[in-house]
């Protein structure tokens, strides 16, 4: 068995099922998920792969203690004097992990595994299990024929914590308005006169800063509970703009147009002194077709 846990928003989730879906079909062995993070976590909505036709279960304490402890007084103790056990996979940097290739099939993975290097060769296994299980409804249906039947363009926008919460921003920092231009006039060269479709969790900030010469739809109907519509309409935009953000990284993996344009910010932290190896880890998150722009 291979039991993945999960913390963070959407984006991150479905990095950390990616990794673990591909371990455990490489081995051909059950994937669970291990949740009891959100039990605690407060600062995204939490467990968010429900939606989707994910080929996972939900991992019982039992599943977990098995693999790295039971969470008793004694076995923190023994763990903090210990160490991680064989079985519990820690990731060990933030860029890709050549070694995550010898694992086994019964093992504990924890950490954010942020490159498509762990499971590019399951595009098409993810592609299907990444859809979402209910169809389009209401204004989402609407938004999906006008994004079918223009020169569609996602534009994300990700703001939220990492302003309002003073060390996210120094950490990570935000796209500014300079970057969204530059990355319009980009597409708008290479594949003609855009429509964008823009997403963001400050729509009145995105109202203000984003106002190209072109056409423009701001979706702003679905809330935070419903993040996995929006990555979807994004994922049939025809290309794609995103943020510093993994929800916007998923949005643009999952478009299936083979002639799709990237635009992703070449600043992916506001200081890069916060991840080791930098520039590797920025190489191993961004696809080679993506085209990355300063901001």
């Amino acid at each position: 068995m291979v039991v993945v846990k999960l913390i963070g928003g959407l984006g991150n989730q479905i990095f950390q099922y990616a990794i673990g879906r591909k371990i455990s079909k490489t081995h051909d062995v059950e994937l669970k998920l291990d949740v009891t993070s959100f039990d605690t976590y407060k600062l995204h909505s939490g467990y968010a792969l429900d939606a989707f036709n994910i080929k996972a279960g939900i991992a019982t304490p039992a599943d977990i203690g098995r693999l790295i402890g039971y969470p008793t007084p004694i076995h923190k103790v023994l763990r903090r004097m210990l160490g991680p056990g064989a079985k519990h996979v820690l990731e060990p940097h933030a860029h890709f992990a050549d070694g995550i290739r010898g694992v086994s099939d019964d093992c504990y993975l924890e950490g954010y595994w942020q490159s498509e290097k762990y499971f590019s060769d399951l595009r098409a296994d993810l592609l299907n299990e990444l859809k979402l299980k209910r169809p389009l409804e209401g204004m989402n249906t609407e938004c999906a024929a006008l994004i079918a039947d223009t020169n569609s363009v996602s534009l994300h926008v990700r703001r939220g914590d990492l302003v309002s919460n003073l060390q996210f921003n120094k950490v990570h920092g935000t796209c500014s308005p300079e970057y969204y231009a530059a990355a319009i006039a980009h597409v708008w060269r290479v594949q003609g006169t855009p429509h964008l479709f823009v997403f963001s969790d400050d729509i009145p900030w995105a109202r203000k800063a984003i106002q190209p010469d072109c056409p423009i739809t701001f979706v702003d109907h679905n809330d935070s509970a419903a993040a996995h519509e929006d990555l979807r309409l994004m994922s049939l935009c025809r290309h794609n703009i995103i943020a510093n953000s993994t929800f916007s990284w998923w949005g643009a993996w999952l478009n299936r147009n083979p002639q799709k344009t990237v635009i992703c910010p070449k600043k992916w932290f506001a200081d890069p002194s916060a991840v080791q190896d930098y520039d590797k880890f920025l190489s191993d998150l961004l696809p080679n077709s993506w085209v990355a722009l300063p901001d």
